[in-house]
């Protein structure tokens, strides 16, 4: 069994495969060796892969998990599936690098279009072949909420609200919501557009926290066939990283 780890800027998720079956997935605030010791014991973990958006970091729990396992922390340079060629790969998130290398795994002979929403959102292009060349980075759904009610000073702080559908706003609370909600699916449906004048068969690979999200806002779009929903893209990217390094 593998388990895989993803050290995010909120929380850490984490997942065990066996193979490319994934049969348990959860997320916490924080690991700690009780929490590993259980899922080694449960799991049967051989192997483990550790992803994070953070500095490597020496908590015990990993000094413990790389005793006990076959531990490697994920980057670039172990990467087989895609051709990376980003012109700084040292400063590329290991959340996007594997993000991209699940899609390819996931989709072979396919261009992918990856749009990831956690803290950020993030769209990342690999082509039929593997190849990959970046991508964007733009404010999250919550950080764009927090960012209006810190900025201002008379701003509420507003909760999104997937059944808010209107154009427009008509008092302050609603105005928010349309402003970030509707901002966010034209951006979303403005770069699936860029995207797909280059490649009509292009996948749209819906990734991270607030994908189910970011599904309803283009569930009447033109594009709505043409989208997968991976909630776990990342870790299984992971997964395939380790198979790749390893079988």
């Amino acid at each position: 069994m593998n388990l895989v780890i993803d050290i995010g800027n909120t929380f850490t998720k984490i997942a065990v495969f066996k193979q490319d079956e994934l049969v348990f997935n959860a997320q916490y605030q924080q690991l700690d060796e009780e929490i590993i010791g259980d899922l080694l014991i449960d799991h049967q973990i051989s192997r483990a892969i550790i992803s994070t958006v953070k500095n490597k970091d020496d908590d015990a729990w990993q000094l413990f998990l790389a005793q006990s396992t076959r531990l490697v922390y994920f980057n670039a340079a172990m990467n087989r599936l895609i051709k990376n060629h980003y012109l700084s790969p040292e400063t590329l998130g290991a959340d996007r690098l594997a993000a991209v290398t699940g899609a390819h795994h996931l989709y072979p002979g396919n261009d992918n279009l990856v749009i990831s929403g956690g803290t950020c959102i993030t769209y990342d292009w690999v082509d039929a072949g593997g190849n990959y060349f970046g991508g964007s980075i733009s404010p999250g759904l919550n950080m764009r909420y927090k960012a209006l009610n810190n900025y201002t000073a008379g701003l509420p702080l507003v909760d999104a609200d997937e059944s808010f559908s209107a154009f427009f706003g008509n008092n302050t609370t609603s105005s928010i919501l349309s402003g970030v909600q509707n901002g966010i699916k034209y951006e979303l449906t403005g770069f699936i557009e860029s995207y797909r004048a280059n490649e009509k068969d292009l996948n749209i690979v819906l990734s991270g926290g607030d994908s189910i999200f970011f599904d309803t806002l283009l569930k009447n779009s033109i594009f709505a066939p043409c989208i997968k929903i991976e909630p776990y893209l990342v870790l299984k990217g992971l997964n395939a990283a380790i198979h790749n390094n390893n079988d």
